[in-house]
């Protein structure tokens, strides 16, 4: 008899794994033949050895749909069940040894030991690269100072320059965290917001939030804020700063003007790295001015140590819709 402990984050992702009233599992259950009892936010899984590392994996595949696309479907479960070639192909290229892989455990704070936590380091909990767009993404990240990437929405941007700056951090490779967003409303005023700069700030920043809690438990990353080791800033805070030992992002950069992307690179100090991210498809600058993305990518594409990183619609990596959602309005602006 093996038993083997998979944690999840909380009852949400379980009832999500599980679907509802628990159909997935029983169809896991019926497809592997091993015992899951969910206790808590643990799922222990029990049986012959070669049916629980049947359901390990299978558990796995479940998790890394829900994890990439938001929501876990009868389709997703079954496919995952009898999976065909090529995403038995798919699934086995993302699980492989990857360069540009990004373990839980080496963007979690040093205190809790994720991989022990894990069965042994197992695969369940790795950020990797799932296409070879966000692969390159990785490596330039990992190679260059200052990055450039453009992208349609999806196709993990932001989640992988935040996880890259969380495992800076924890590598000692900087000392501080810096998370920039311009202020800019998409097509609509939010008007007059109430509280501190922070709450003020807050619906711009909650997509590198969002991500940074995928990562990190909701404790830790207040602790980190209220010892500045994260920073959340709007841009126009950043003037007149210089940055070092510093992981700085700046999300939404196609909102940003030349004036503002000019001084928003110059504050990177010694030791410090810079990630801009953007979608130049969705500027929602005034009519008539110039975007800080395209700009600084025609400027600096040349300059050695800066990398300039363009994603596709073949890189998203969100809910199966998305592409198709993506494809269609790119379609219709051709032919306008």
């Amino acid at each position: 008899m093996t038993e083997a402990r998979i944690p999840l984050e909380g009852q949400a992702e379980a009832q999500a794994l599980f679907g509802p009233q628990d159909d997935y599992l029983r169809q896991v259950r019926r497809a592997t033949g091993a015992k899951i009892v969910l206790k808590g936010s643990l799922v222990v899984v029990s049986g012959e050895e070669d049916r629980v590392e049947a359901c390990q994996d299978l558990l796995r595949r479940l998790r890394m749909i829900l994890r990439t696309r938001g929501e876990l479907t009868e389709s997703d479960v079954r496919e995952a069940i009898s999976p065909d070639e090529e995403e038995e192909q798919m699934y086995e290229d993302s699980e492989v040894e990857n360069a540009g892989e990004i373990p839980v455990a080496a963007v979690a704070p040093k205190n809790r030991d994720i991989r022990a936590s894990r069965q042994g380091g197992d695969r369940v909990g790795q950020i990797r690269p799932r296409t070879k767009g966000q692969e390159g993404y990785l490596d330039a990240m990992t190679e260059k100072s200052l990055v450039f990437c453009d992208g349609p929405a999806g196709c993990g941007k932001t989640f992988l320059a935040v996880a890259m700056a969380l495992k800076a951090l924890r590598d000692e490779e900087v000392r501080k965290i810096v998370l920039v967003r311009p202020a800019v409303e998409a097509g609509e005023k939010l008007g007059f917001l109430p509280g501190d700069m922070f709450a003020k700030v807050n619906p711009f920043v909650r997509p590198l939030l969002d991500a940074m809690h995928d990562m990190l438990d909701f404790d830790q990353v207040r602790r980190y804020m209220a010892n500045d080791v994260i920073e959340i800033a709007p841009l126009a805070f950043m003037r007149g700063r210089t940055l070092n030992d510093t992981f700085m992002i700046l999300d939404e950069g196609q909102n940003t003007t030349i004036t503002q992307m000019k001084m928003f690179l110059t504050r990177m100090g010694t030791n410090s790295r810079i990630v801009v991210t953007g979608d130049a498809t969705q500027n929602d600058l005034p009519k008539g001015t110039r975007s800080g993305l395209e700009d600084g990518i025609r400027r600096l594409s040349g300059i050695d140590g800066v990398a300039i990183v363009k994603l596709t619609g073949q890189d998203i990596v969100r809910h199966r819709l998305v592409r198709e959602i993506v494809s269609a309005y790119e379609a219709d602006d051709s032919e306008q």
